[in-house]
């Protein structure tokens, strides 16, 4: 089934040209079923990249997906530009009263301050419990999910004097988990940051599972099913090139480790962790369709717990 993304934006050219199917609007109204509203709470500088690598992963799934993109409110972005911003994003203030059935925060570059020094930290923790009355399932990636664990549960955070930067092999440290369906033993996923959550600093007896990990780059994935929550430490969106570009754009101080061919930056990396970003984006949405009630003013009376 297509994805539903408004008719202009930059990212339908991309995803035609790759063969996802996304819906026309006027086409969209004439289907008898209800799709998965799904909102995006773009919180990274390079916002039409982002959020093409999203809606990618969000259109290969089987049921019809309800983009809604999400900005800040009073947060202008200096990367993005402001038509682009106005033209197809919509304030958290003039969302805050409907209902969604998946909401997606994503990274921010805000990794070095601590949270309460970030500008828009005080609308961030109204949006994080807002989640838990008016969604049905969130995933919080990078620093989002760095930030709700310490909403929710008073994880702290620590700063790297290197950066966590590359394409690391993680371990599946819970197959039977609805978000690890079809995982394998280990798997790559590639990571850039420069903080990190600590696997000591996790409290117990809050339900919180450790889904995936890395002997090298520590914590990848958590889930949170009391909060309907799951946390994505680093990049399964991110595009074959995507590291590349960082590694440019921050003037090729360091390379990205097990990235590029024999650690060639002249070589075009390989993408080895696409079909597991599908994975989780697939059994995220899954376990969201299966669960979800089909009424959405039901949505949020209570945080329904995955099996």
């Amino acid at each position: 089934m297509p994805i539903k993304i408004a008719d202009d934006l930059p990212a339908r050219a991309i995803l035609e040209g790759e063969g996802v199917v996304v819906m026309r609007e006027a086409d969209a109204v004439r289907q008898d079923i209800r799709p998965l509203r799904i909102a995006l709470l773009n919180l990274m500088p390079d916002k039409i990249s982002t959020e093409t690598q999203l809606a990618r992963l969000l259109g290969a799934t089987p049921l019809q997906v309800e983009l809604t993109l999400v900005r800040i409110s009073d947060h202008v972005s200096r990367n993005t530009s402001a038509d682009h911003m106005a033209s197809f994003y919509r304030p958290w203030s003039d969302v805050r009263d409907e209902r969604f059935d998946g909401f997606i925060i994503t990274g921010a570059p805000v990794e070095t301050l601590p949270f309460e020094e970030v500008s828009y930290w005080d609308e961030l923790r109204a949006i994080l419990d807002w989640t838990q009355t008016h969604v049905h399932r969130s995933l919080s990636i990078c620093w989002a999910a760095q930030a709700a664990l310490h909403h929710f549960h008073g994880v702290g955070k620590h700063g790297l004097e290197r950066k966590a930067f590359g394409l690391f092999r993680h371990h599946n440290h819970m197959p039977s988990s609805p978000w690890m369906r079809g995982f394998s033993d280990d798997f790559c996923v590639p990571v850039s940051r420069w903080s990190e959550v600590r696997r000591q600093d996790i409290p117990e007896g809050r339900g919180l599972q450790i889904l995936a990990e890395s002997d090298e780059s520590g914590l990848c994935l958590i889930g949170d099913p009391g909060r309907g929550f799951l946390h994505m430490f680093n990049h399964l969106e991110y595009d074959t090139l995507t590291l590349a570009e960082e590694y440019a754009r921050d003037g090729a101080r360091q390379l990205p480790a097990y990235y590029f061919p024999d650690d060639d930056p002249a070589q075009t990396p390989r993408n080895h962790w696409r079909s597991h970003a599908h994975l989780l984006f697939g059994n995220w949405i899954d376990e969201m369709y299966q669960t979800v009630p089909f009424d959405l003013g039901r949505v949020g009376a209570a945080v329904l717990t995955a099996a």
